[in-house]
Formats: structure tokens, C-alpha cells, sequence
């Protein structure tokens, strides 16, 4: 995706390579965490985004979206966390 469509404070969900993620940029640095809760095998997509954290839908755990950790139960294993590369204005995840 390109960096521009990704603005500050903001999360995108994303199906890549047989893959869903979050894309998310917080505090000018671009992240990608994977895009279903760990509890329920929710789409976080489906959630909300509060300052750095996904909130899922169906239960309300919270993930960081920077390092995939858990910040509320009921989920207990983190999110999946993917290396993020920015080449000009090209946003890359490796999956």
C-alpha cells in the first residue's frame, strides 16, 4: 500500500499473501500486527482504534498495535507482529 493512503493515528486491515493484518501508523512510524483477536479468532478490523491499541469487537481485548502485546482480557496470547519496510512512498510487510 502506499504510505500517503496511511495517515497518522490511524489503522487499515489488510489480506496479504493469504494473511489478514492491521497496518497502522502511530507516532509517525508504520506497524503491522495480525488483523484477528487471539481469543475468539475475531476481525479486529471489525474494532476500534484507542491512541496505540486495537480494542476487539466482540469481547474487548486490547492489543498493542506496535508490538502485538496484550493490554486487556480476555485474550492472553499476543498478536503476531510483522517486519515493516517503507521504500519511497511504498508501505512493505513481510508475511
Amino acid at each position: 500500500m502506499k504510505s500517503s493512503e496511511l495517515s497518522e493515528g490511524s489503522m487499515v486491515p489488510l489480506d496479504l499473501g493469504g494473511t489478514h493484518l492491521l497496518i497502522a501508523r502511530i507516532g509517525g512510524e508504520v506497524s503491522a500486527v495480525s488483523g484477528t483477536c487471539t481469543h475468539e479468532e475475531t476481525d479486529l478490523g471489525l474494532g476500534f482504534m484507542m491512541e496505540d491499541r486495537v480494542v476487539c469487537p466482540l469481547h474487548l481485548s486490547a492489543f498493542d498495535l506496535r508490538s502485538g502485546e496484550v493490554l486487556n482480557p480476555p485474550a492472553t496470547q499476543p498478536l503476531q507482529r510483522f517486519n515493516v519496510k517503507i521504500e519511497g512512498e511504498t508501505i512493505f510487510v513481510e508475511v
